[in-house]
């Protein structure tokens, strides 16, 4: 099997070096060359360098690896071995075949394809390829200086603080330095010194993280985990800010998320709705399409359930924003997801800043989802007390009392309310205020769930562990892709963590001291109600309990 050969490739600008694509890119590249190459590079200036941050061209040159004992094809650049001890006719043909491939290859006419010097090289590859080695560390972020390692080993380390010893790389790429060794004194403490050293040392330039130690043998003797430093550069560890393109399509899938609850309210009118309407839109097999005009008259009166709605989701971003405030957390815009089902699927909001601790972490996840509930719960209560009340009947809209079979820990709350007359039908008469709290609770419930970068993952990675999430997650893809819990939308939502919002969050500065007790039990009190929100009622209780008008055979 041949390596790479001679190649070269033009400067990069230092802007690529951070582009969102390099770890794909990096790790293609990292497997092909612990596979198949053993090349080297030197650096030439074949041209002038217009900024410091372009880089020089390279030339690379490489050995070729031929299973093939009798072939020993000579690559450009390969430096000239010394003569075994082979018969002299051995050597003599194998120098005659060395200037053979040689002056073909010099005196070959230059040719617009690539593959063009197979013929001259034997199983090589095309001029234009690259040693991967060093184009992985060119497209990789900037590491950390060695002369600030050796100076932050001399000023912040040593027998009153942390005791270095080992260093291995840190980070997703290895941009980074761990320092590993022995903790001198309380951990909390000891990491505010290093903090405030490393300013006064290095200035503004580096992060410093304490993280729990990779591989640890054994706890540490004061209790708990042992810890290890690790550094990395800010421009490389801190998030980017918000661009022009994220603003712009922050606001378009704001002005879709007011049309997909709009459409909710619509929908929810459905016995007032024209019945030609009314077919198009739950006939599956219905083609063409009635005149959509039809629905304005009905857009006024679904303004209502959608401000509902409208509102549950600004609460919940309020929510983060109020508890990331004194915290001095940045937050991202919201990008709203529109969902013409539930009106929305929620928003994603990005840390903008790194968060200090793991309190803080679960402190920000929480009071979205406890926001949005709060307004939901509020409305979805209400609402049943006004369906309840004979002065309201002109405000009901009629709804098939299965759609109540799609949460148990709602239905309950709707039959104990409403009474199992008014439940045990196939039709109830409910304000569209339930509706609004039913949709509400349903999203902030879904986006409490214990996977990825939702506010459940965030929160039980705060509370618990990475560890623990993976353990949560696993089980939260598993009863989704079953359909336990979420009914019908199991599928589409699972598909929107899995494209969204599958990646777990980075560690916060302090990423080892633990919550308090009251933070995990609220942390898991969640994640208990959530699943008896999202689970739906099964036919034979539901005509046990009576929630709905079911015929079970």
């Amino acid at each position: 099997m041949g390596t790479l050969t001679s190649c070269g490739f033009i400067p990069l600008k230092s802007e690529f070096r951070s582009n969102p694509v390099r770890r794909a890119f990096r790790e293609t590249i990292h497997y092909h060359a612990l596979k198949r190459l053993r090349s080297t590079c030197f650096p030439t200036f074949t041209h002038t360098l217009p900024h410091p941050s372009n880089f020089p061209a390279f030339r690379c040159s490489a050995t070729a690896n031929n299973n093939d004992d009798n072939r020993n094809d000579v690559v450009e650049g390969e430096a000239e071995r010394p003569p075994s001890d082979s018969s002299n006719a051995t050597t003599t043909t194998t120098q005659e075949r060395r200037d053979d491939a040689f002056n073909s290859e010099k005196s070959a006419p230059p040719s617009p394809s690539p593959r063009s010097s197979l013929t001259s090289l034997g199983p090589t590859y095309s001029n234009f390829q690259v040693d991967s080695f060093k184009l992985m560390e060119l497209l990789g972020p900037e590491k950390v200086d060695p002369a600030d390692v050796k100076l932050i080993k001399d000023k912040l380390f040593g027998y009153s603080t942390f005791w270095v010893t080992k260093e291995e790389p840190f980070g997703d790429l290895g941009e980074g330095i761990l320092f590993i060794g022995n903790l001198r004194g309380k951990r909390e403490d000891i990491f505010s010194k290093l903090q405030n050293l490393l300013v006064e040392v290095t200035g503004d330039k580096y992060n410093l993280f304490m993280v729990e130690e990779p591989d640890a043998d054994s706890p540490d003797p004061r209790g708990g985990p042992r810890v290890s430093f690790g550094l990395l550069r800010k421009e490389v560890s801190e998030p980017g800010p918000t661009t022009l393109w994220q603003y712009v399509i922050a606001l378009l899938l704001f002005l879709l998320t007011i049309g997909s609850s709009v459409e909710l309210g619509i929908a929810s009118q459905i016995n007032r709705l024209p019945p030609e309407v009314v077919k198009y839109l739950t006939d599956p097999n219905a083609v063409e399409a009635p005149d959509m005009q039809l629905l304005f008259p009905f857009v006024e009166s679904a303004l209502p359930l959608a401000y509902g709605v409208l509102g549950v989701l600004l609460f919940h971003e309020v929510g983060h924003f109020l508890a990331a405030f004194p915290k001095q957390v940045k937050l991202s815009i919201p990008f709203f997801i529109p969902n013409i089902t539930l009106g929305s699927f929620g928003a994603i909001t990005q840390f903008k800043s790194l968060l200090p601790d793991r309190s803080t972490k679960v402190d920000i996840s929480l009071a979205g989802p406890f926001a949005g509930a709060v307004l939901s719960f509020s409305m979805f209560t209400v609402g049943l007390l006004l369906s309840s009340n004979p002065d309201a009947a002109g405000d009901l809209v009629q709804v098939p009392s299965m759609l109540f079979q799609g949460s148990l820990l709602l239905g309950l709350i709707s039959r104990a309310t409403l009474g199992y007359a008014a439940m045990h039908a196939a039709t109830v008469a409910i304000h569209p205020l339930v509706i609004a709290g039913w949709c509400g609770l349903t999203i902030q419930a879904f986006n409490m769930l214990p996977v990825g970068c939702l506010d459940g993952g965030r929160a039980v990675q705060g509370a618990f562990g990475k560890g623990e999430l993976m353990g949560f997650g696993l089980t939260t893809y598993t009863l989704l892709g079953l359909g336990v819990i979420g009914g019908p939308l199991s599928l589409p939502w699972g598909l929107y963590v899995i494209l969204c919002q599958r990646t777990p969050e980075k560690p916060c500065l302090n990423d080892v001291t633990e919550v308090g007790t009251w933070r995990k039990t609220l942390v898991a009190a969640a994640i208990f109600l959530v699943a008896f929100t999202l689970l739906p009622v099964w036919d034979e209780l539901a005509e046990e309990l009576g929630i709905g008008l079911v015929n079970v055979l």
